[in-house]
């Protein structure tokens, strides 16, 4: 078994002609077919175009031959054709019944579905075992990643021909259990998920959220950036899809700030304004700020606790030039314990970590709250919290301390895990539950989450480095101030058995 020699595409957009443009590449005949002819030509000049200026830059020697397919009938001496049709179910297996009618008995049938169960196709061929997902990520001849996908009905040979053909194309290739999401976009799915949930509570702005998932957890754009790149309807069916498939699962819900938007005409970056309002030049917000440098520090700081945080915080302070002990009587006490002790009985100004709990659970009034994600040293952002008892000077403190520590600051509203430890302590939860479920490895959400959504790192990485008890305590933190089966960890979570062990799927 071998990548084929001739490859059939079926649909010329955006998706169709990058998949083309990686099969002319590896050399492979290349069969382009579209049922709007201005759409083929479309697809073919984009073809060649992008063939160009790999050759130009050395990437491609000796392309494969791309010939236009008019008409299904054109596509009869692929070997594997791999459609690209709109998301629509009804579309995609009608396509499958004409491809029945036109290819070879041994010919294999690939769907680059994102959303539908490939099971649900796999019925619609003449042969269900020589049908496989094959999900590549959009623009495809810059992502790195290629999902391969089987379904219950797939045989071996479409599996590995799949794998192979992905391999010859230069892509990584991660195999994922057929169900909702597959594996890295149901991996993906709490980083806007749990980011519409602390819209709704009102704990920061979309604005504020972005931020701080950016400075803060180094992602290259904010969740409410990527839902307007990305539609804002789009992300609404994906959701409603979600829930269908897995009958309700509260995790997966939709959340209702869609169905107003989506109600409003205000789709994203498609039309014009979205969460954010889109100038004639694309401009939505101000450049964020560069990184700070420890320093302006001074007199007697304490730091109390163990772990990466209380760490990665004295060595800022050091850095800062305070005096650095973990002697509760200073003046100024940070509590960084992961997982929390009692609270601190100080007679000065008290910043607790809000992780596992609340900075209102934490149990002292006056005291503010901060949170924030190792590794430290890649972290631009500290969240700040306070309480209606907060003291002025208190806050002022806190801001003031961080600052010399380096960090910019963002005010957001008390909850556990504030913002960016509540999105991503929910991304390791979903990656926990994946990985328990037999969907893939942890290795492959973190090869996923990378290289196909270019996330900073892949949840079980986040997981590795936050500390799993971090991770489990906010989890549960959520749980018991929430009471929402949204907020239940993984079992594989609760177990502390590590997410990084392979799965067969």
């Amino acid at each position: 078994m071998s990548a084929p020699e001739t490859l059939g595409v079926v649909g010329a957009g955006t998706m169709g002609a990058g998949i083309a443009q990686l099969g002319c590449a590896a050399g492979m005949r290349v069969l382009l077919h579209d049922p709007v002819p201005e759409a083929l030509e479309r697809g073919l000049e984009r073809v060649r175009s992008g063939l160009g200026r790999w050759i130009e830059k050395g990437r491609v020697s000796e392309p494969g031959l791309l010939e236009p397919a008019g008409s299904l009938d054109g596509l009869a001496p692929a070997e594997l054709v791999i459609e690209a049709a709109p998301e629509r179910p009804d579309l995609k297996r009608d396509l499958f019944g004409g491809l029945s009618e036109v290819l070879g008995d041994d010919a294999l049938v690939a769907t680059n579905t994102s959303s539908i169960p490939v099971t649900s196709l796999a019925g619609s061929y003449k042969h269900p075992e020589n049908v496989v997902g094959m999900h590549f990520f959009n623009p495809p001849p810059l992502m790195e990643l290629l999902e391969v996908i089987p379904a219950d009905q797939s045989g071996d040979r479409a599996v590995q021909v799949a794998r192979e053909t992905g391999e010859a194309m230069g892509k990584t290739v991660i195999l994922a259990a057929d169900g909702p999401g597959f594996l890295v976009n149901r991996c993906a799915r709490p980083f806007g998920a749990e980011a519409l949930r602390l819209l709704q509570e009102r704990v920061a702005t979309h604005e504020q959220i972005d931020r701080i998932c950016r400075l803060g957890g180094g992602f290259r754009m904010g969740p409410f950036e990527l839902m307007d790149l990305v539609g804002v309807d789009v992300g609404f069916e994906v959701a409603k899809s979600f829930t269908q498939l897995s009958f309700g699962e509260p995790r997966w819900k939709p959340s209702p700030i869609q169905a107003r938007m989506v109600a409003a005409g205000r789709l994203g970056r498609k039309a014009g304004r979205g969460y954010y309002d889109y100038g004639q030049d694309g401009s939505h917000r101000p450049d964020d700020p560069a990184a700070r440098e420890p320093g302006g520090g001074g007199g007697p700081l304490s730091i109390v606790g163990e772990g990466p945080i209380a760490a990665g915080l004295r060595e800022r302070a050091d850095a800062a030039g305070y005096e650095v002990s973990d002697d509760a009587a200073a003046p100024l006490v940070v509590d960084a314990q992961v997982p929390g002790g009692e609270p601190l009985a100080v007679t000065g100004t008290l910043v607790a970590l809000c992780a596992e709990r609340s900075l209102a659970s934490y149990g002292v009034p006056g005291a503010a709250g901060f949170h924030l994600l190792p590794p430290l040293a890649e972290s631009r952002l500290a969240e700040l919290t306070r309480l209606p008892g907060t003291r002025a000077a208190t806050a002022e403190a806190a801001e003031a301390l961080f600052a010399n520590l380096g960090f910019h600051t963002e005010w957001v509203a008390d909850a556990p895990g504030l913002v960016l430890g509540r999105i991503v302590c929910q991304l390791v939860n979903e990656a926990a539950f994946a990985v328990g479920e037999g969907v893939g490895s942890g290795d492959d959400v973190d090869a996923g989450l990378t290289l196909g959504l270019n996330h900073p790192r892949g949840a079980v990485s986040w997981g590795e480095a936050i500390g799993l008890d971090h991770v489990l305590g906010t989890v549960d933190g959520l749980w018991r101030e929430r009471r929402e089966e949204r907020y239940r960890a993984a079992p594989l979570l609760r177990s502390g058995a590590g997410l990084r062990s392979s799965t067969n799927v």
